[in-house]
């Protein structure tokens, strides 16, 4: 589609520029000019000199500008002659064929298009319409990962992801912000949340390997049709947010996975506060010192079983009875009763959410 756009503004220059004009692909190979009969012909040294550099080059007689901007080129203008005057042509050449190809992306471009169903840029009823025109296959099972790069590295972070998933027939890579990638991915069937979970823990570990970057990823639920991709991404987003807050520790959180933490960012501060008010009636919250603060974690982290807290914290039993008798007496909650356990695990949770926002418990 590109060759025939670039093509359409090359014939319409031809009477005006005297000089050969034309476009490579990145295989080096003419895909647009001025003088038909080089179609198709493969500028192998232009390539190859294009591949060092994003800037003018000069090749064989030719000048070449590459098309669009980012450290990967798709494209690249040419100009015959190695004079100043072809590099300026060149370099305009270049600005209009890539400010052309934007304009016809944003209209035309399956990746334009599903990055307005995500970002809710486009009404439902032109979704359908839109997919038509495309050829776009709307019911076909895809998530969305959110993909937030936490690190610098020396290659665009859209570019890194476009390089695992070179295939833009199925996987759309839409950059929409200067950290966060998010790529919409065509799952076959046979997919589980483990198989996505697993997927998700290779790209960020691609990532790490092959461009030193460190990443968090948000998985959204799968969905079927088209037109729900929007909520996926608003789905990997708060796992993104709500990971951040309940699970620090990993840097791959799916919306289906969140539990309660789910529910509680979802509440109103107030709420929350409220709650823990009558909960901890006298504050009693912060009377806990910190080894009992670890001592109940490791009890929640064991199924609420005493012997194998007291074997993991390297205590003896009664000295661990002792430590959740004396939590009782301060809170009112005994943690061996599990209705009890489970109001003081949601409790620890509300105070961790609230101490991430401006009001504070």
């Amino acid at each position: 589609m590109a060759n025939r756009l670039f093509q359409g503004i090359i014939h319409q220059m031809t009477d005006t520029v005297d000089r050969t004009i034309g476009v490579i692909d990145e295989n080096g190979v003419i895909i647009a000019c001025s003088e038909l009969v080089k179609i198709g012909e493969a500028r192998q040294e232009a390539k190859d000199e294009l591949t060092y550099t994003t800037g003018t080059v000069t090749a064989g007689g030719y000048t070449y500008r590459p098309i669009g901007q980012g450290t990967k080129w798709e494209y690249s203008a040419f100009v015959e002659g190695e004079d100043k005057m072809a590099e300026k042509m060149a370099s305009l050449l270049a600005i209009s064929l890539s400010n052309i190809k934007n304009l016809y992306d944003e209209k035309y471009d399956r990746n334009s298009f599903v990055k307005n169903i995500i970002l809710d840029n486009i009404l439902p009823s032109d979704i359908y319409i839109k997919s038509k025109e495309l050829r776009f296959n709307t019911e076909e099972a895809r998530v969305v990962f959110l993909i937030k790069f936490l690190t610098k590295t020396d290659v665009l972070p859209f570019d890194a992801v476009q390089h695992i998933f070179p295939d833009k027939a199925k996987d759309y890579i839409i950059s929409v912000g200067e950290h966060d990638i998010v790529l919409v991915k065509e799952l076959a069937s046979g997919y589980d949340t483990k198989k996505i979970e697993k997927m998700a823990k290779t790209i960020a570990d691609t990532l790490n390997s092959e461009f030193y970057a460190k990443v968090t990823i948000g998985i959204g639920t799968v969905v079927e049709n088209i037109k729900d991709l929007a909520r996926s991404y608003k789905e990997a987003q708060v796992a993104l947010e709500v990971g951040k807050v309940f699970d620090n520790e990993k840097n791959i959180v799916s919306y289906e996975n969140l539990g309660i933490g789910r529910l509680i960012y979802q509440l109103p501060n107030t709420l929350c506060e409220m709650f823990l008010q009558e909960v901890f009636k006298d504050g009693s919250l912060d009377n806990l010192d910190r080894e009992t603060l670890l001592t109940i974690q490791c009890f929640f982290e064991n199924n609420l079983n005493v012997s194998e807290t007291s074997r993991k914290l390297f205590v003896h039993r009664n000295t661990l009875v002792y430590r959740l008798e004396k939590i009782r007496k301060l809170t009112g909650l005994d943690l061996r009763e599990f209705d009890h356990a489970i109001t003081f695990k949601v409790a620890l949770m509300v105070r961790r959410y609230l101490s991430t926002k401006p009001s504070k418990y």
